[in-house]
């Protein structure tokens, strides 16, 4: 299960689904990267990006966004690569079919990804800061990308003048009815209202090798305190969305790792199928993993929960007079666990899986997911 580390020199003049010339390492360097100035016409510009060998390997998600046509992004488009926030929000906005690669820490802004798109960070150097929205979009692959949010703080949000955490933005946001997302080997942190938050009906996503944490123990003295509001995930936004959210939300998350400083909500779940298998939890001092929610079915196997407090919690989140809410539990490692001991709820009802997966021992997890997890 373990993923290739190496970087491999790859001269992309289209889409990896379609292939990268140079993958095994033998490629060269193109013409320059495009400058400010040709925002409009980026997308002409020869591609060099070194990106790791899992980018040309590994090609397509597992789980739910393989499901209903399933998900390719910009698939054989021409391939170009971004070194300003200008230039990225240019290449990645509509419908037209795009393979973008981002190089290098872009200023801080917000990020607008539209449908058809491939986003690749050439390495792990590569930033986006502030806020990525998805909203309304499909068929979207964003790969080895490191997001990273503002942190509970200005321009976003000023604790020291009566502002909360909460009122700020999340590290990403994927909302809209978008559908098809699949987010691979990436790090998402510090959002100011959560790390990533999925709601309105957005459908067929795949999170995997992907993780979350927040950089400091932030705190809020105007809402949550020493908690900070570091509040990762949370999959779907209330509890009285049920009319546009039931049959939606449907998420995969597999080798992710929710790491130091998080808090709760890794994730949250309302409404959606939601498997979890091969993920890890290290984040000590928190005060629960996996929240069961309103109208949730929450498979959870051959995961890793490490120090953690409550891995599942089936009983907070929950009003069956709402919508009934379902958790299955299978095959887990529990490692110095407190608090809530894991519970099934409703389990005889959990759903089965529409696709193929093959879910690796629970003992292997924290070795895989610490080694591989995140942008390379």
């Amino acid at each position: 299960m373990s993923k290739a580390n190496s970087t491999a020199l790859a001269v992309c003049v289209i889409a990896f689904l379609g292939g990268c010339s140079g993958a095994d390492g033998a490629g060269n360097s193109g013409s320059a990267q495009p400058s400010e100035e040709t925002v409009d016409s980026v997308d002409q510009a020869a591609t060099t990006c070194s990106v790791p060998s899992f980018i040309t390997q590994s090609p397509t998600p597992t789980g739910w966004a393989t499901q209903n046509g399933g998900t390719t992004g910009g698939g054989t488009a021409k391939a170009t690569t971004v070194t300003t926030l200008a230039q990225l929000n240019s290449a990645a906005k509509g419908t037209t079919a795009a393979v973008i690669y981002v190089q290098g820490k872009l200023a801080q802004g917000t990020v607008t990804i539209g449908s058809n798109k491939t986003i690749i960070g050439c390495s792990g150097n590569n930033a986006l800061n502030g806020h990525v929205e998805l909203k309304g979009s499909s068929n979207v692959i964003l790969r080895n990308l490191n997001v990273i949010g503002y942190n509970c703080a200005p321009p976003d949000v000023n604790t020291a003048t009566g502002g909360q955490c909460q009122n700020g933005q999340d590290a990403m946001t994927i909302e809209k009815d978008s559908h098809h997302i699949w987010i691979d080997h990436s790090a998402i942190s510090d959002g100011s209202d959560g790390n990533l938050d999925i709601t309105h009906a957005s459908d067929d996503i795949t999170i995997s090798y992907t993780k979350f944490f927040y950089s400091t123990k932030r705190s809020d003295p105007n809402d949550t305190g020493a908690a900070g509001h570091r509040f990762s995930d949370l999959i779907g936004h209330s509890d009285s969305n049920g009319s546009e959210d039931t049959g939606h939300l449907n998420i995969t998350f597999h080798h992710d790792w929710w790491a130091q400083n998080v808090v709760e909500r890794a994730p949250r779940i309302r409404f959606g199928k939601v498997h979890l298998y091969n993920d890890l939890w290290t984040n000590t001092g928190d005060d629960y993993c996996i929240g069961v929610g309103v109208g949730a079915n929450v498979r959870s196997e051959e995961n890793a929960f490490i120090g953690v407090k409550t891995p599942i919690d089936t009983t907070s989140y929950v009003n069956s007079s709402i919508a009934k809410s379902v958790a299955k539990s299978t095959s887990n490692l529990y490692s110095g666990t407190s608090g809530k001991s894991p519970a099934d709820l409703n389990a005889s009802s959990v759903f089965a899986p529409p696709y193929s997966f093959s879910a690796e021992s629970a003992s292997a997890v924290q070795a895989d997911v610490q080694a591989n997890a995140g942008p390379k």
